[in-house]
């Protein structure tokens, strides 16, 4: 008898299986342990958080935004049936906005991760284990990219991970962690593999009726090289041309410097954008070509939102599951010159982000307040009725989705500081990647600012309802002079509020004269 054997059988007997049920997928027989406690209520709701990756609004066809031939009709049906929020800030790129997702907290207050994918000697404190503890099965299936400790046995009773470092194979030839195991190769399309161990979760959970359950579903779609699943290789290949982004070639005069000729598109031989970025899945490709094949690998993902909701429907679950559809940050397509995230415009980081949970929230509505992903957290805990195990970063935004129109000013406020966390935020300032450097924005009713961390930069102030696409930089003409300088100090005061150090030592920025204004 093999090591490998004799382990399978005592797991086997720990979560209680007959030997006749070893026929069961591992995956089913996994998550259907309940070590955990029993919950004190059984009236909580169970939370689906389902978490797309690179997935830009316009990428989802409720979005106004969404190219018109967009087909994702199973997304679709959570707008339909929930709240649709029209601005969504989930992080500024992969690892820091999955780190927010597992903290509550934005890069500068998660002490307890390190430059790179490097975790500190103390593990990271994961919220889900709160919600073990106040009783819910916790579960996590997909990608991975915040530091060898994944938390299995003190944050989840479940987990399924991609290792994106330890396998950077996204779509075809991952290896998967199974319940803090070694990695296994596995076959198969991997949004196809994640959507099949989401369903078996659901169905499983289903057999467990006293307890609620929290699954964080970690897709690894859409991101580069973008590849779709065989089925899809004919979709949208007679599209009309995409339409070519106001501000896709440089110069931009009023942007910072980094801005002002950034740009890895250039005019082709029909004069259609040809984009230059040196990976596989961008370079040489045209705008309409890219944006086609992105969308193609958006397919599969659909299909699997609709699969797990059926799965609910089946098992009796659905309208007692809080359903939560968003992506790790959007992605810009030749607006303000990029084939990629990090910036700090909305065409890169917008996210959808909608909600479905008919007992209590409206079906069909729409919310225009912008939110965080940090906001989200925050409410999972107030939906559960769990008190918050630490001081978090967002707010509760619970009375918007009872409510859309509800009155909520609050500020969203985001940040990109590459791969530093906690107190190495503070070691200093513009170190950045791709040639973007450092940034911090704050976004407020219908203005964003934007501050640079370089010093001697020029600030950045849009109007969004006027200037959706962030064309004019509000900051350098003079009659916004006032109300920069109150953004300027509501930012300081919103890193005040989550205790960033760095709020007192920010780079000066460029004061711009009369001339410069125009």
């Amino acid at each position: 008898m093999t090591a490998r054997t004799t382990t399978r059988r005592n797991f086997l007997k720990g979560v209680g299986l007959s030997a006749a049920a070893s026929a069961l997928p591992r995956i089913s027989r996994a998550v259907q342990a309940d070590d955990a406690p029993k919950p004190k209520s059984h009236s909580r709701a169970n939370i689906l958080y389902i978490f797309a990756d690179d997935l830009s609004h316009r990428a989802v066809g409720c979005c106004p935004e969404a190219h018109d031939w967009v087909h994702t009709p199973n997304i679709d049906r959570l707008a339909k049936e929930g709240v649709r929020f029209t601005t969504c800030y989930t992080g500024a790129w992969c690892q820091p906005s999955r780190a927010t997702a597992l903290t509550g907290r934005l890069q500068h207050g998660v002490e307890w991760m390190k430059a790179g994918n490097h975790s500190s000697e103390q593990p990271c404190p994961f919220w889900p284990a709160a919600f073990r503890k106040a009783g819910y099965h916790t579960g996590i299936i997909g990608k991975w990219h915040t530091g060898k400790d994944k938390g299995h046995g003190r944050a989840w009773d479940y987990s399924a991970i991609w290792d994106h470092v330890q396998s950077n194979a996204y779509y075809v030839g991952q290896s998967i962690d199974f319940n803090g195991g070694p990695p296994e190769k596995v076959g198969g399309y991997s949004t196809d593999n994640y959507t099949t161990w989401a369903v078996e979760y659901v169905k499983a959970r289903a057999k467990q009726p006293g307890q609620p359950w929290y699954l964080w579903l970690c897709y690894d779609a859409v991101h580069h090289p973008f590849q779709e699943a065989a089925r899809h290789q004919d979709d949208y290949r007679e599209t009309p041309l995409v339409r070519v982004p106001q501000d896709i070639y440089p110069p931009r005069p009023d942007k910072p410097r980094y801005m002002r000729d950034y740009g890895v598109w250039r005019r082709g031989k029909n004069g259609r954008p040809v984009c230059t970025r040196r990976t596989p899945a961008h370079l040489g490709r045209t705008l309409t070509v890219a944006v086609q094949q992105y969308n193609r690998a958006v397919r599969a993902l659909d299909e699997g939102v609709g699969e797990v909701m059926a799965a609910l429907e089946a098992t009796g679950q659905l309208d007692k599951t809080v359903v939560v559809f968003t992506s790790d940050q959007g992605y810009a397509w030749g607006q303000h010159g990029f084939a990629w995230k990090y910036a700090p415009y909305d065409a890169n980081l917008r996210a959808p982000l909608l909600v479905r949970y008919p007992k209590r929230f409206p079906r069909g509505a729409v919310c225009t307040k912008p939110v965080g992903g940090h906001d989200l957290i925050p409410t999972f805990f107030a939906l559960a009725g769990i008190d918050l195990p630490w001081k978090m970063h967002g707010r509760d935004i619970l009375p918007m989705l009872e409510n859309p129109q509800a009155e909520w000013d609050e500020p969203v406020m985001l940040e990109n500081l590459r791969n530093y966390y906690g107190s190495d935020t503070n070691a200093g300032h513009g170190r950045g990647m791709g040639g973007v450097p450092w940034w911090i924005f704050l976004r407020k009713g219908k203005y964003k600012y934007i501050r640079t961390l370089v010093a001697n930069e020029v600030e950045e102030l849009y109007d969004l309802e006027t200037d959706p696409e962030e064309l004019h930089n509000l900051a350098v003409k003079k009659e916004y002079h006032d109300l920069l300088a109150r953004f300027r100090e509501m930012l300081i005061a919103e890193l005040r509020r989550t205790d960033a150090g760095m709020a007192n030592n920010l780079p000066p920025v460029k004061v711009v004269t009369a001339k410069e204004r125009g």
